[in-house]
């Protein structure tokens, strides 16, 4: 199975490295020396690993064969790519692979069907879940414990746990009356993060 790791960014410098914005949770394994990573789009490719280091919180690689600015320049907004075998599973139990969540059916905690999600969009605050809901709509749901208590694979189902208003404008309304009101009503949940959201490598094309 493929999955994408990283996508190359900007040229760092003349000698051909580039800064790589990395979408792995095992970057010193997926992006190490010596890797040899698929792109996309796949002309660019495969790109061998030459060297690797970490600039102001930025990974920066360099690959074989490209050793000046205009060919890492060309490289830009390039995917990488690796081969992973579809049974291995991230080693920190609360983290999981974009695979492993795509097409699992989503409930409520109090056992309401959402529908099922249909991707995961990694944006650079907090990871989301894209699900295509029953009645044909689409809900992006925040990917963090206090919204998503629950994630079971064996049963292929994801359980989640909506603050007023993901679900149903509605109940934000409400929400919102209550709170100017007086009443203490924490409706800022979806917006939260870093409460142990685990994020995962993205599918490949």
């Amino acid at each position: 199975m493929q999955l994408v790791v990283g996508r190359i960014g900007r040229a760092h410098g003349i000698k051909g490295e580039v800064s790589v914005e990395v979408r792995t949770d095992e970057p010193e394994m997926r992006l190490a020396p010596g890797a040899v990573l698929a792109t996309d789009p796949a002309a660019a490719g495969p790109l061998t690993i030459a060297t690797g280091r970490v600039h102001s919180g930025r990974l920066m690689l360099r690959f074989e064969g490209v050793s000046d600015r205009n060919g890492a320049e060309a490289l830009r907004n390039t995917l990488l790519i690796a081969e992973v075998d579809p049974t291995q599973t991230p080693e920190d139990p609360e983290e999981f692979y974009d695979h492993q969540l795509i097409d699992l059916d989503v409930v409520t905690v109090d056992g309401r069907e959402v529908g099922r999600i249909a991707e995961v969009a990694h944006l650079p605050y907090q990871d989301l879940l894209v699900v295509r809901r029953t009645d044909g709509g689409e809900v992006m749901v925040p990917f963090v414990t206090e919204i998503v208590p629950e994630i079971d694979l064996d049963e292929q189902r994801a359980v989640i746990d909506p603050p007023p208003g993901l679900l149903d404008e509605a109940d934000a309304q409400v929400a919102g009356a209550k709170d100017e009101s007086g009443a203490a009503k924490d409706g800022s949940g979806a917006a939260r993060d870093g409460d142990g959201g685990a994020r995962g490598e993205s599918g490949g094309a």
